[in-house]
């Protein structure tokens, strides 16, 4: 029997009754203990904790097929340039957050055992020193640090890791001697930069030559579309084009600062959460702040930054046109996803409401430009994606936005990205922005409601039916979406199983697109946040869970957890125990980092009439009564008695505590 069963069903107090261990009266949290009967195991509840099951057989699989016993991927060919390191640790992205929701107890140090491998890997093919990128830009190291991020978070106590949360952001501070930050200008000095410092340039790959002949680049376009002579992606047939643009993109993309760089304030504040450094905040809300400033000058939110400080210094004072910027190659999609992680990371240091404006302000820009009707055979760049991710087909339309601006105006045309507008909705609670949200809903064309079974790298997408479920208007998307999920792992696990495992050849993307954990639904479901912004975003939540017997992160066994509702003031989560033996007990958290602060809690018993008599067919409800009771604290813990069930509404205020790494409990922790 493991320890997470060996647990007695009685002895639990209720509120109000002598505690099992020795905290101070003070200072012990509000016990709550669920009283209603489950009954018949609602549906959701049942596929929550299947999907916890198949993802524990899952993960294993791949790390069998496809990891060496260090840890690191099979994998023994050559990387010819920076694109590739970050594809190393996106297999593994979202296996942190899966142990913080309730994965296996061993996920943990094997998530840890396959960034240590992994790591070492890197460092290996050269493309990392000091266990950190050598030189890169912040839209591929964000996609990179998510596996550390989660990592930290899942696991305070870890100094290994703690120590090189600090390392890395000490990087990027004033006075380091890697220099990545000017403290002058308030810039990060080269688009590309790391633990070598800045790296001029972009890369042998580019620097030298930039033809025609890259078919992956191409939908894009030109990267530089001012270069005389090169007017489209044919010009670059031309050998003599070919390095021009090259030097060019060497030139005037390779140096000074660029807006994607802002993804780099989460690794500061990840170093942050730990101890509260005053010097590591002030560098954030200074570079997040300056990038605020050059905004408002300009009245939009400037791609570029040159040596001397000033916005459009190398693009002939357009505020456009920066590496990973507005015109090449992604717009939008980097720099909304960019400008999120600073205001969020801003936010989470204080003021979020003001330092929100940096993010509002590029989704504003391309909602002015909106469209209506656009069809299906458009030549966005993400087509093929969104057309899936929609349910879009021949002949259908679709409300869109501009998503880039070059010297010819917007262009490239592609429905919104609902995920940008939910986080900052989500974040801020600000009523302005949840009319941005209902304003992209009304405007989007399609029904929200629907539920389409896709999955993308990111591993996200599915906030319109979610936030349609949260609003009361989608309510078997618990049900639908996990089952989507599940489906989501068998595919995966039959890909797997279906291949081979040699790799010196693959595409380096491949492991993503095989790797089975999927955590979206379950973020959202039991945590009530939307999936972890994929460009470098902190892993937030509403509310998260610890397991009180077997003192760490996550769902007890057995317990389902759904977020019911969320909003400035409070949320409503329902946690269930499918036991029919075993009591659980677990600390429900206000906050990923417990920043917000639970006023008053209410919730529904009942049961006086249980467990009835062997003439009954199943455990009688009988009445249910309403309870409340203060909490003025950033948790509180529930008894889940085996078959009980648990609805509460949590008066809150949101952002009431400094955010910060927090432990597990072990206040009913068992010794054998």
């Amino acid at each position: 029997m493991s320890a997470r069963d060996d647990i007695p069903t009685t002895g639990a107090r209720s509120l109000g009754t002598s505690p099992s261990d020795s905290t101070p009266p003070e200072t012990r949290p509000v016990e709550i203990t669920a009283t209603v009967p489950t009954g018949p195991p609602p549906a959701w509840a049942v596929l929550q904790r299947h999907l916890f099951d198949e993802l524990d057989g899952a993960w294993r699989l791949f790390s069998d097929r496809y990891t060496e016993p260090d840890g690191r991927l099979r994998f023994s060919g050559t990387i010819p340039d920076r694109d590739g390191a970050d594809d190393f640790y996106e297999a593994f992205f979202n296996w942190p957050a899966l142990y913080r929701l309730g994965g296996a107890d061993d996920l943990l140090p094997a998530v840890k055992r396959h960034w240590e491998g992994v790591t070492a890997q890197l460092t290996e093919l050269g493309l990392y020193r000091n266990e950190f990128e050598r030189g890169y830009d912040w839209f591929h190291q964000g996609e990179a640090l998510l596996m550390f991020y989660g990592i930290c978070a899942a696991d305070p106590t870890d100094q290994r890791f703690r120590e090189r949360a600090r390392r890395f952001a000490e990087q990027y501070l004033p006075g380091s001697t890697t220099g990545n930050y000017d403290p002058a200008t308030r810039t990060l000095r080269s688009p590309h930069n790391g633990s070598d410092g800045p790296r001029p340039g972009l890369g042998p790959q580019w620097d030298d030559r930039f033809g025609h002949e890259q078919r992956g680049m191409r939908p894009y376009g030109l990267p530089l579309r001012d270069v005389p002579g090169i007017t489209s992606w044919e010009d670059l047939a031309d050998e003599d084009n070919a390095v021009r643009m090259g030097h060019a993109m060497r030139d005037r993309l390779g140096r000074g600062d660029t807006a994607v760089d802002l993804a780099a304030t989460a690794l500061v504040v990840n170093a942050w959460l730990y101890d509260h450094d005053p010097r590591l905040a002030d560098w954030v809300l200074e570079y997040v702040d300056a990038w605020r400033e050059r905004a408002a000058a300009a009245g939009v939110m400037p791609d570029n930054v040159g040596p001397s400080g000033k916005v459009g210094e190398d693009h002939g004072g357009r505020w456009y046109g920066g590496h990973y910027g507005w015109t090449w190659p992604h717009g939008v999609h980097s720099i909304g996803a960019a400008t999120l992680v600073g205001a969020i990371s801003a936010g989470m240091l204080g003021r979020a409401d003001a330092r929100l404006d940096l993010a509002r302000r590029p989704l504003d820009q391309v909602w002015e430009q909106r469209r209506t009707a656009m069809p299906y055979d458009t030549g966005a760049t993400r087509r093929p994606g969104w057309a899936h991710a929609l349910g879009l087909g021949e002949g259908r339309t679709v409300n869109a936005l501009p998503t880039r601006v070059g010297p010819e105006g917007w262009f490239d045309h592609q429905p919104a990205q609902v995920a940008y507008w939910t986080w900052l909705w989500w974040f801020g609670m600000c009523d302005e922005d949840r009319a941005r949200l209902d304003r992209v809903r009304e405007h989007s064309g399609y029904d929200w409601r629907e539920v389409h079974a896709f999955r993308d790298k990111e591993e996200a997408g599915h906030e319109a039916p979610w936030l349609a479920y949260l609003d009361g208007d989608n309510p078997d998307y618990p049900e639908r979406a996990l089952r989507m999920a599940l489906a989501q792992v068998a595919h995966r696990t039959a890909l797997m199983t279906a291949e081979a495992t040699d790799t010196d050849d693959l595409d380096l993307h491949k492991w993503q697109r095989v790797n089975p954990v999927v955590t979206e639904v379950l973020t959202q479901l039991t945590t009530g946040a939307p999936q972890t912004l994929y460009n470098g975003g902190l892993p937030l939540a509403r509310v998260r869970y610890d397991d009180l017997d077997a003192a760490r992160p996550g769902l007890p066994r057995d317990v389902a957890a759904l977020v019911e509702h969320l909003d400035a003031v409070g949320t409503t989560v329902q946690l269930v125990n499918l036991s029919a033996v075993h009591t659980r007990r677990l600390r429900l958290l206000a906050g990923g980092f417990g920043e917000h602060l639970i006023t008053e809690a209410h919730w529904t018993g009942g049961g006086e009439h249980c467990p009835g008599d062997s003439h009954d067919h199943h455990l009688p409800a009988g009445p249910e009564t309403e309870h409340s009771a203060p909490v003025d604290d950033n948790g509180l813990h529930i008894v889940l008695p085996p078959g009980r069930r648990i609805r509460l509404r949590l008066d809150m205020r949101l952002n009431a505590r400094p955010f910060a790494h927090h432990t597990s409990p072990t206040t009913f922790r068992r010794t054998r």
